[in-house]
Order: C-alpha cells, then structure tokens, then sequence
C-alpha cells in the first residue's frame, strides 16, 4: 500500500463528477433570493434553449423538447439528500444485551403498565370534574377549574415515570408568559405532550383527528386545543388567527406549537409551518433530546404499540429539555412569517447541532403509502416535500397521487421505472415523441426515471403558464360538433397527427384514461381532470396545437393574467 501524508484524502475521489449538497447560511440582513440564486451552481441554473433541447447538469445535450411549445425550457432535479428525518434507528429488538434487558424487564413492565393506567384514569376523572357545566370555550378556563387540573398534571409526570423518564434534565428556564406568549418545540415523540402538559400546561395546536382519541382527547380540551385540519385551507386559517387572539391576550395560557407539523427521528429538523410565526410576537424556542445507545426512542416510521413496549421494557430512558433563548422578531419579521420562521430554525438547528432539510409531513405521506404499498426501498420515495410546494405549489395530498400513478408503472427494487412501465400506464404508443416525453423526465440520461424526476418533471408542466391554455385548446379540438362532449371517433382523428398508426385497441386505452367518470363519453370535466392528473400526456396533442399557433393564444392569455 502506498504510503499517506497528511495532506492525502482518506477516502479516494470518485471516478466520475457526482453532484454535492452544498448548504450555505445566511445572516438575517443577507439572505435575499438574488444572493441564494447567485450561489447555485451555473451548471444547475442554465439552460439551453437552442434547438429546443435541455442542457443537463453534466453538460449532456437532452432529447428534444417536446414541451417547447408551451415555453418550457427544461428543468432541473434538485440532488437528494442523506438524510432521512423518519427513520427509527432501532426498529427491531437486536443484541443480547436487549434481549436479556427485556426479559428482566418485563415484571417492572407490567408494574409500569399498572401505573400508567391508573394514572390515565384518575387524570381522565380530575379532567371530567374540571370541565364539568364549562360551556365559554372562547374564553380562559376560570382560575378554580385550572386548579383541578393540577391532579391529571400530576398524574402525566406519574405517566412520564411509568415510561421509564424517572428523571428528566433540564436547561435554562421557561420565558414568563407575559414576554413569550409563544413557544415552539421539536418533536421526536408522543412524549413531549405529555411533559409539556405537566410543566407549563399551555394551549396547544393539535389535529382535529386527537379529539377523538379515548382519555387523551378529553385531557388536551381541558388545555384548550386549537383545532386545526392541515389539508384544508380555512381550517388553517382560522387556526392562525385563533393563535394571534390567544398570544395576543395574557389572560389566556402560553401557546404552544411543534411547527414541523409531525414526529421526526431528531437527526434533523424539517421545514416549519408558519402558524406559529404569522402573528410576529416573541417566540421561546425549545429544544428535547433523547440520548440513547441501544433504544431509539423517536415516533418515526414505527408503530406506537412496539414504541410503548419498548419504552416499558428499558431501565431507564433518558431525556433533555432546553429552554432557549428568546426570538425577537425585527420589524421586517414582523411582517415576514417565512424569515421569522428561517431564523428560529438556524436557533434550534444549531442548538439541536443538526441539519434543517426541506423534508414536511407530506414526506412522511409518500414513505408511509411506498411502504403500504410494500415498496422495497419506501424512503427514497420522499422528494423534500417542502420545497416542492414552494416551487410548483403542489399539495401532499396532489404529490400522493402522483406516487399512486408512478408506482402503477412497477418501479424495480431501487425506485425507477424503465420507459416500457412508463409508456404502458400513460397509455402512449411507443414512437419518438413518446421516447422525448421520457427523456424529458430522464434527466441524468441513464435509461430509467425515480419518483422524483417524474414528480418534478409533472409539476413542471403543470404550472407551465400556458399549460391550461393548452388544455382549453386541445379540448376544442377534440370537441367537432360544440357538442362540449369528446367521442372515440373524434379523439381517434386528433390523435392521428401524433401517431401515424393507432390501432382500435391504442385508441381505446386512450380513451379509458380520459373518460374518467367511465361514462362512455369524454366530457370537459373529465378531459381536464385527466390532464391535471397526467399533465404530461398534453404533449400527445401539441402538432395539433402547433397548427393552431398556440403562442399566439398564449399572448393572449398571458395579457389577460397581466
């Protein structure tokens, strides 16, 4: 073996260029989009519109364009991180150490098992009497009744100790309400809850799916829980506002939000939700650990039963809280949710002494459908969620269905789909504009598309600006006789100018994709539904379109968004 100086890498530079996650902080007074774009690599942000065809990242010419005609130039896949914020270290029960820990563990488990559910109960009465006659939801619970609740918090320290949390260490101190009406918090599991009910007993934002959970959901209304459905707009809104009224009023408890949304494995931390930063007040954050060598106590990806049992069969479990400094937002925060939001992240990623990625619940959606679905490498099915809605605005629930339509194409055990499985499921016949849509998606030309680049390229197409012009157009086209309905036959002729031979059986698949509502027929509805499900498949229609002189309708309607 040759011999190493200081100065010799460790580990062997690969043979080819492979793309790098680079990560750059900014200070509050420099973080502007002009200095982010100007630090993305050029190789990334070019692209080359000659000819109609993409430049890609490694410098290869693409396939053509067959977007062009709705002015795409191209797009490019971000490089996906390492890090996977859901992933339980410890899964499975392994080692003989834990193996003979469990079985000496398992009497003092169902001693714990007693406890908790004996403090479960007397909690669940304390909070039944407290509520009792209560019926002003909108105003703070009355000083007597707060009292009360002093039992069920004394019963959920009786719980933490079931748990195996006999004692839990504490950093620095919880702000006064008066200066820190708002606190936000990691969340790694289904523990925090419970200590931050014992300790500081705060109103909280939950799913409205937790009112319906036995004992808990009566416990957490007695905190005055501010609802809150994450897929529906006014749901969302109204939260916001219900959380400015409450920080607003010092009358009410502390309001306390976990603005990742879900439970990670707190290795990292993912994007934030603004509810809590919307209304500007001062914000304490805190931050919890979970040191651990051979139990990984995170509610990531695995279920709550095996997490309890777990959690019972341990010595101890050990657990740290740190009570942050205050976040003081400026007067342009104020008005900013997003940088107030940024720059109480860096504060706790920093403290955490981890990473903040742009992975959201949506994330832990698509991991938990590919699992569902028995895929067998289901965390490189997440795309980073976040920054997927800031870029294309595309839901969780619209990102979902994609996956539910790429993984109709059989992807193989590594996550991608060859152009076959491609073709198959979108119903195009094999041809060379079918072959450009592919390559489209195929952006490091290797034969084969992940979930990512075909979400990606989806998007991409769907918020084209003139995408729905084209929609619009394609439809009259199919549509002959203003009938406002599209037949086989008249499908069939558009088709032609894109496919010299279509056989009975092609067109009919075509057909079947469009005719959503199976009624024989192609109706507006359906034609536009469909393209907003398979926006890709708009190319199929684009000779047609070109005769028409789109770009001229696309000025048109671009004018009119103006």
């Amino acid at each position: 073996m040759a011999e190493l100086d200081m100065t010799s890498p460790l580990l062997s530079s690969p043979s080819s260029y492979q793309p790098q996650t680079v990560l750059t902080v900014y200070d509050d007074q420099d973080y502007e989009p002009s200095n982010l774009q100007s630090s993305l690599p050029t190789t990334i942000l070019h692209q080359n519109h000659n000819h109609g065809r993409t430049h890609n990242e490694n410098g290869h010419h693409s396939s053509p364009n067959p977007y062009e005609f709705l002015r795409s130039g191209g797009f490019s896949v971000p490089a996906s991180t390492t890090v996977d914020p859901f992933r339980n270290e410890t899964p499975f029960i392994s080692g003989i150490y834990e193996v003979i820990k469990i079985v000496l563990c398992l009497p003092i488990a169902l001693a714990r098992l007693v406890l908790f559910g004996a403090s479960l109960v007397v909690g669940y009465m304390a909070t039944k009497v407290a509520l009792a006659g209560w019926r002003d939801k909108q105003n703070p619970m009355p000083k007597w009744r707060c009292r009360l609740m002093w039992v069920t918090r004394v019963c959920a320290r009786f719980i933490l100790f079931s748990f195996g949390y006999h004692w839990i260490r504490r950093k620095g101190k919880p702000a006064p309400r008066e200066i820190a009406p708002v606190v936000v918090s990691n969340h790694v599991s289904y523990i925090e809850p419970i200590f931050y009910f014992y300790e500081l007993f705060p109103t909280i934002v939950a799913s409205e799916s937790h009112d319906s959970i036995p004992f808990v959901g009566t416990i957490i209304r007695a905190m005055q829980v501010i609802y809150v459905n994450r897929f529906s707009p006014t749901s969302r809104k109204n939260a916001v506002n219900e959380i400015k009224r409450r920080a607003s009023c010092n009358v009410f408890p502390r309001v306390l939000l976990f603005p990742e949304g879900t439970t990670t494995n707190g290795k990292a931390l993912i994007s934030f939700q603004l509810g809590a930063f919307i209304a500007g007040h001062p914000i304490q954050p805190i931050i919890v650990r979970y040191p651990h060598v051979h139990f990984d106590q995170s509610w990531g990806f695995i279920s709550l039963p095996k997490l309890m049992f777990r959690m019972f069969t341990q010595f101890h479990n050990f657990m740290e809280v740190e009570y942050l400094p205050l976040i003081m937002p400026s007067d342009h925060q104020k008005q900013n949710a997003v940088r107030f939001a940024e720059r109480t992240g860096r504060a706790m990623a920093s403290a955490l002494n981890v990473v903040q990625t742009s992975h959201s619940y949506g994330d832990l959606m698509l991991l938990m459908k590919a699992a569902q679905l028995q895929q067998d490498k289901p965390w490189s099915y997440m795309v980073e969620m976040a920054r997927i809605e800031s870029l294309y605005h595309i839901s969780s629930l619209e990102a979902v269905d994609f996956l539910d339509k790429f993984l109709s194409m059989n992807p193989d055990p590594s996550g991608c789909v060859k152009p076959h499985d491609f073709l198959r499921v979108l119903q195009l016949k094999a041809c060379t504009l079918s072959e450009e849509i592919f390559g489209f998606l195929d952006v490091e030309k290797n034969g084969s598309i992940t979930f990512k680049q075909f979400l990606f390229g989806s998007a991409h197409v769907l918020k084209l600006p003139l995408f729905r012009q084209a929609c619009e157009l394609a439809f009259a086209e199919c549509d002959t006789d203003g009938d406002n309905f599209c037949t086989k036959k008249e499908l069939a002729d558009v088709l032609r100018h894109t496919f010299r031979e279509l056989d009975d059986d092609e067109v009919q698949g075509l057909f079947n994709l469009f005719d959503t509502d199976n009624d024989g027929r192609i109706s507006r509805d359906d034609f536009f539904y469909c393209l907003r499900k398979n926006p890709l498949v708009i190319a199929i229609f684009s000779p047609r379109l070109l005769r028409k002189n789109l770009s001229k309708a696309g000025d048109k309607m671009l004018d009119d968004i103006v």
